[in-house]
């Protein structure tokens, strides 16, 4: 007898697939830390503490930082392109120079600042909202990129741009010095003296500026003298304290004035004193926070004075960038510069040294912070 057929059991529904999570709501900014508020941006404010995944995420939704992660990403990638073909082909396709020859080791120093300057101010703006210990991490880290770059600029000057000056030739100098002031003085050896201080002043420079700054970031302890006066104007000094190393150009400002730079390269000249132009117009809109602050709320997403201060500094290195690489032509067609020709441990050792220091600095804030944190919760219980 044949046996009847079973029926076949229904397969369950499949469950329907979950939605995708909405991004979360942004803020205003008497609903974040205060950590978190910058003067005069009233909302647009990221949900801390954030996921890597929501701050990365962030970059594609209009909240106060996402121009600022923009303004460096573009101008980064841009820089990662224009470098990747000077250090790997060297400035003249014709005639490739090994990525290691001794002439190009100052552009690896430079071309590391730049990159690294965008790269930290990115990491900084994406990820500023995934806890307060990062933050500060974050901003410390761009801090020490700057300072590191500045150091980079000057590398890079020291065996670019400065052997070509007629300044800081003694031959030119001397007889300048003695017509116009009539001074008989032995140009030579101040001159030597400069050359053995200058990279020693920057290096210096980088380490204490970096420290000056983290020391603006950082929350005083309650209490303390003059916290409050010491963190009135953060903003302004940190421009300050970054403004000091770029007077370690001023042998090239000088040349303009004494040996009519202008006439000998006019190029030089014209983007040397641009760049100039736009780092004031850049330090200007970060110290004054205009236009935010003739209208708080206005510019939050679009428009406000960190974005802009972004755009001229991109505009400054801009140029800075293009006499520097006019600066390395000249150097492989001219003999070594009194000091030497460019060695690994006078140019990438001293970077790497600075990364070690530096690295110090930040470290020491980092666990200043954690303690005044664990200090503050012991208190409140």
């Amino acid at each position: 007898m044949a046996r009847r057929a079973q029926p076949r059991a229904r397969a369950a529904p499949a469950a329907p697939a979950p939605a995708p999570a909405a991004p979360a709501a942004l803020l205003r900014w008497d609903q974040v830390p205060e950590d978190f508020v910058e003067r005069f941006i009233l909302s647009g404010y990221r949900r801390p503490p954030s996921s890597a995944r929501e701050c990365l995420a962030s970059v594609l939704r209009p909240t106060n930082e996402t121009l600022n992660f923009w303004t460096h990403f573009i101008p980064l990638l841009l820089f990662l392109g224009r470098f990747g073909r000077l250090l790997l082909l060297g400035p003249d396709a014709a005639e490739p120079l090994p990525f290691h020859h001794p002439g190009l080791l100052p552009l690896w120093c430079y071309a590391s600042g730049v990159l690294l300057t965008f790269a930290a101010s990115c990491a900084a703006h994406a990820f500023g909202s995934a806890s307060r210990r990062l933050r500060a991490a974050l901003f410390y880290l761009d801090y020490a990129s700057i300072s590191y770059y500045g150091f980079g600029s000057t590398v890079a000057y020291y065996y670019y741009l400065l052997p070509g000056l007629r300044l800081l030739d003694a031959r030119a100098l001397a007889p300048y010095v003695r017509q116009r002031l009539g001074w008989r003085v032995d140009c030579a050896r101040a001159l030597a003296a400069y050359r053995a201080l200058v990279l020693p002043v920057a290096f210096a420079l980088a380490v204490g500026c970096t420290a000056a700054c983290c020391q603006s970031r950082a929350r005083p302890a309650a209490g303390a003298a003059g916290a409050a006066g010491a963190r009135a104007h953060p903003a302004a000094l940190r421009t300050l304290v970054f403004a000091l190393p770029l007077s370690l150009a001023c042998p090239i400002a000088l040349e303009g004035a004494l040996f009519d730079l202008r006439a000998r390269d006019p190029a030089l000249f014209l983007r040397f004193h641009r760049r100039y132009l736009w780092l004031a117009v850049a330090a200007f809109f970060n110290v004054s926070k205009i236009p935010e602050r003739l209208q708080p709320g206005l510019f939050d997403v679009v428009g406000h004075s960190h974005q802009l201060f972004h755009i001229f500094t991109f505009l400054s290195i801009y140029d800075q960038a293009h006499y520097v690489e006019d600066g390395l032509r000249r150097s492989l067609r001219r003999a070594p510069p009194p000091g030497g020709a460019p060695t690994f441990a006078g140019t990438v050792g001293a970077m790497l040294l600075l990364l070690l220091c530096l690295g110090l600095v930040v470290r020491r804030f980092l666990r200043q912070g954690a303690a005044r944190a664990r200090a503050e919760r012991c208190g409140d219980q």
